[in-house]
This record gives C-alpha cells, structure tokens and sequence, in this order.
C-alpha cells in the first residue's frame, strides 16, 4: 500500500489529492492528512502545504522524489535559502490539477518500480527527473504570468462586447427609427453571437481568477428545469442552423439543491454548445435528469456489474440530481476521456471535441467548486456528458426519514 501523507489544513486540497489518487487503478493508496508536527516517517510521497514555514521533520526520508511542496511563487527563493541543500519538487500555489497529478504520478511510478529497478538505473534516473522538476518550475512562473496577462486582457474586453450588444438591443427595439425584417433578423443573430462571446470572456475571466483566488458562492435552492430551459433558449438558435432537435425529460427533484443559478446555467450551455458543435446535420441531443445515489467516498458515480449502483442497499434515497447530455455525433477517443476536461487540452484526429480545452474545463470548474462531479462516457448512441449535484444535507435526512417512514407503513399494511 502507498501511503501518502498531506501535510495541510485545506480541506479542498484534501478533496483534490483524493481524486487525484482515485484515478490509479490497481493503486492501493492511504491519504493521511495531518500537520507539520505530526508528520510521520515511512511515508512514499509527502505533500506538503504551509504558508508559514515549511519544516520536513527528523527522521522524514529526504529523498526529494518523495516530497512535494506547493509554495507561492514569493516564497520560493526564501525557502530554497532554508532548505540548503535538499533537492525537492515545487508546485506553485495556486496549484493545478494537472501539475500535481504529474507529481503524484510519478510518485506512483516510483513507488511500483522501487524494488525493481536497480539502484544504478535509479539514480540515473532521479538525475534526469530533477532537471526536469527544475524546468517545470519555471514553466509554472511563465505559466502564472500567462495567466495573468490573459485575465486582465479578457476583463477589458468584456466592456466593449457588453456596449455592442446594448447597441443591438437599441436597433432591435427601434428606438433609433423603424427597421426592416431581415434587418432585425441579422441584429437578432449579431446580438446572439455577442452574448455567446461575452458568456466565453466572462468564463475565461473566472477560470482565470479561480485558480489565484477562492470565491465564495452565492448558493440558493434552485431549480434545475429552470436552468436547463434557459440554456436550451439560448442554445437553441445554433441547433437551428443544423436542424438539430434537442429533447428534454426531466424527473422532479428530490430534495432541495442549492446553486448558483447563473454558474449551472454557464454549465449547461457549455455542454449543450459544445454538443451542438459536434453533432451532425439532422442530429439529435437528448437531455436527461432526475434524482441519484452517488458515491461520493469515491468521488465519481458507481455502478456495478449487476447495473446497479454501489452501497444501493444501504439506502434506497439519492443523494444528487443527476443531468445527461447525449448527443448524436463522433464518439471520443478513449485515451482521451480522462483528459478532456484538463485545461488546454485536445486530441489530434478529426475535430477537436475538447474545444481547446476551455468550455469542459470551466464546467469541471463550477461543478467542482458546487461539491459536484462532471464525467463523460461513450454511449452506443454517442457522446454523452453527465453531471451530478449534491442534495443538501438537511434535505437528505428529511428524504430518507421520508422514505423510511413509507417502507414502515408498507410493511405494516
């Protein structure tokens, strides 16, 4: 078994590294997290996040292949000064998923392969690998300042999109004098294509400023029909143009989620763009919903082989709402399932499904930051994307009494 200490007090580092873990099959893996005082020799990989002072213990392996240290860049040089001479591998904070699943990766790797390898080639080995770890490291400051650069490009163009399509509302509502029907046609379609360009600015804003700082969500009950109306509204202008009919079936919800509507709203019309974009002429996209039990001390949803979910019998009442976007067009590669959400990602091969990598990555985004799961799986009849939503907790024990106190009067009668 791998254990693997996280030296850290943010729960959603805690969430992350789980997930990260959960992705090796055939990796038996034990997170511990705990703090710079009670860290615990033997461990195979040490994650460690203090924002103070960063201390490896006595008697800790000081092997820099088993330590990770996420650092603000300011920190950086301070912490070399500190640490002397120990060789370790840094990750920039705000750090990224895809940066500490490389790390933890190859923690893995080296974990599997520790008894195996000679100690010659090994050495070899970590030699190359720390000159690699130092050049990522400055990929991370270039990548920092990327970012940066982008957000505040992005957030001065917001301003013009939203004054143009003022300007088309102001034409459109003829204000200015009368207009003709085609003319008001081409505003409408103007005014659509604006709308989508400043959805994308504002998302790539947030995505932006997301991984720098931590947002607190203004979180309500709402209604998903709601949201899922709307965004086939918008959406809908684009399935037109291809002749592509989309088909809704919504189940009531059980229980009372709590969103942000406009986030979930950017969710749907992400998925529902990106569908439309890949679905053939004639196509059809299919939207499903309705209450599911998800197994969250995995992080994604289960199901086993008999069809039906894990833990089912320990309790009958879901504890999600579940929403299903299939479409009719190409299937996606299967070694490139895992990834597509990943920032900046695409496959080569026909037309990029990711769309660069930016609208799926947003959406992981703010379902993640909802305590959700988004996933994507190939179906017979294509591509389909999924997401899921937590029931509140109170909501869940008012649900479950509900169905226990049903079960009860089912037995008695």
């Amino acid at each position: 078994m791998m254990n693997v200490q996280l030296i850290s007090r943010d729960p959603s580092l805690h969430k992350l590294c789980r997930e990260i873990l959960n992705e090796y099959d055939g990796l038996d893996c034990h997170l511990t997290q705990t703090s710079a005082a009670s860290c615990a020799p033997g461990a195979d990989l040490y994650i460690w996040d203090d924002t103070t002072a960063i201390e490896v213990s006595r008697g800790v392996d000081k092997d820099f292949s088993r330590h990770v240290f996420l650092l603000h860049r300011d920190d950086v040089a301070k912490f070399r000064e500190k640490s002397g001479k120990l060789e370790v591998a840094i990750l920039l904070k705000p750090v990224t998923r895809a940066s500490l699943s490389a790390f933890v990766g190859f923690a893995a790797s080296s974990f599997q392969d520790r008894v195996s390898t000679p100690r010659s080639l090994r050495a070899d080995r970590d030699e190359i690998l720390q000159c690699l770890i130092q050049s990522n490291l400055q990929l991370q400051q270039y990548d920092q300042d990327r970012t940066h650069f982008l957000t505040r490009a992005v957030h001065d163009f917001r301003a013009p999109l939203t004054a143009t399509g003022g300007y088309c509302g102001l034409l459109l509502s003829e204000a200015l004098g009368p207009v003709t029907d085609q003319q008001k046609e081409v505003l409408r379609r103007m005014q659509h294509s604006i709308k989508r360009l400043s959805r994308m600015a504002s998302a790539m804003f947030e995505l932006g400023v997301a991984r720098h700082e931590k947002r607190q969500l203004d979180l309500r009950p709402g209604d998903i029909r709601e949201r899922i109306e709307q965004a086939v509204h918008e959406i809908t202008p684009l399935a037109d143009e291809k002749n592509i009919s989309i088909s809704v079936e919504l189940a009531p919800e059980s229980g009372t989620v709590y969103l942000e509507p406009g986030q979930i709203e950017q969710v749907l019309i992400n998925l529902l763009d990106n569908a439309c974009k890949f679905t053939p002429r004639d196509g059809v996209i299919e939207i499903q919903g309705y209450p599911y039990f998800w197994d969250r001390r995995k992080g994604v949803h289960s199901i086993n082989s008999n069809g039906r979910e894990r833990r089912y019998d320990d309790s009958s009442a879901p504890n999600s709402y579940r929403v299903d976007i299939r479409d009719s067009g190409p299937q996606i590669p299967r070694e490139h399932i895992g990834r597509i959400f990943e920032e900046y990602t695409s496959y080569v091969g026909g037309r990029d499904r990711s769309g660069g990598g930016l609208g799926l990555a947003i959406c992981r985004m703010i379902i993640t930051s909802h305590e959700g799961h988004v996933w994507i799986e190939n179906t017979e009849y294509g591509p389909q994307f999924s997401f899921v939503l937590p029931v509140h907790a109170t909501a869940i024990g008012a649900l479950r009494a509900e169905t226990k106190t049903q079960l009860t009067n089912c037995e008695a009668s």
